[in-house]
């Protein structure tokens, strides 16, 4: 509409830059406020799911969540959560709920190219469908190895680690990688953008997937540790998805993000030694 308008009248005339002024500002409102609602609708979704399987905030299974986490997957019954459909289902949503927040200072980035640059609002939201897609590819393949680990025996029906030791390790694996040369090229990807897309611009809707998806792609490597980790205390522990999501926003502000990736991986790595010789202290 705006370069319709354009072309009838004067490109110097007051009204036209007003009325173009309106429609960008009313688009970047709307675009914006869609955003955050599907982060909301997504975390609401996860609180249903959570209720509905009996589970509190912090994963723990009331009677009923008990009896299911108890279930042997081969038993001759349907039980979505040992089911490719609602299990990756689940995981699209939490990977919406926890990485869509993460997002923010790479749409700001891209929403400052549009006035210094000839970046549009199309390819913002090519940006955010890129992003999208890689995210939904990884819950496909975190599903098909949960499914995996749930019928080798290694976690339950709630996706919980059957063996302190395995959630020791999986601590211990993902604290060990912050300190790994991959981690610091990801992660300076996602915690400088701006880098990103200056060397790898791309013009309109079709551009702004291109740079979506190679950015999903080295958010997926540099965030995958947080994700797994969901098998420690349960996948559908809405508690830990808090706390994940709060250091994958931490690692990614522009200000210090750089400075709490090692301390992270050392927390998580004396979280998976204290794990692993709890059964020791405690008699187990």
């Amino acid at each position: 509409m705006t370069f319709l308008l354009q072309h009838l009248i004067p490109p110097n005339c007051p009204e036209i830059m007003i009325l173009s002024a309106t429609i960008t500002h009313t688009l970047r409102s709307a675009l914006w406020l869609a955003f955050f609602a599907a982060i909301l609708v997504a975390w609401w979704m996860m609180y249903v799911m959570a209720v509905d399987m009996d589970l509190d905030l912090i994963g723990r299974p009331g009677i009923a969540g008990e009896a299911m986490r108890q279930m042997n997957p081969r038993m001759p019954m349907y039980m979505p959560m040992a089911n490719f459909g609602p299990l990756f289902a689940m995981w699209a949503i939490m990977m919406a709920a926890m990485m869509l927040p993460t997002m923010v200072p790479s749409l700001r980035t891209y929403e400052d190219l549009i006035g210094a640059a000839d970046g549009t609002w199309a390819g913002w939201i090519g940006v955010l469908a890129g992003y999208g897609i890689m995210w939904i590819a990884f819950a496909a393949l975190i599903t098909i190895v949960q499914l995996g680990l749930l019928y080798g025996g290694v976690v339950d029906m709630l996706g919980i680690a059957k063996s302190p030791l395995v959630g020791a390790g999986l601590l211990i694996v993902v604290g060990a990688f912050q300190f790994t040369r991959t981690k610091d090229i990801c992660h300076g990807v996602c915690h400088s953008p701006m880098n990103y897309f200056l060397g790898r611009w791309r013009t309109g809707a079709l551009g702004g997937l291109r740079m979506g998806l190679g950015l999903g792609a080295y958010c997926v490597i540099c965030c995958w540790g947080f994700m797994a980790l969901g098998f420690v205390g349960g996948v559908m522990n809405l508690a830990w998805m808090g706390l994940a999501t709060l250091f994958m926003v931490l690692e990614k502000l522009p200000q210090i993000g750089h400075r709490v990736v090692r301390p992270l991986g050392i927390l998580m790595i004396i979280g998976g030694v204290v794990l692993a010789m709890f059964p020791l202290w405690s008699g187990g």
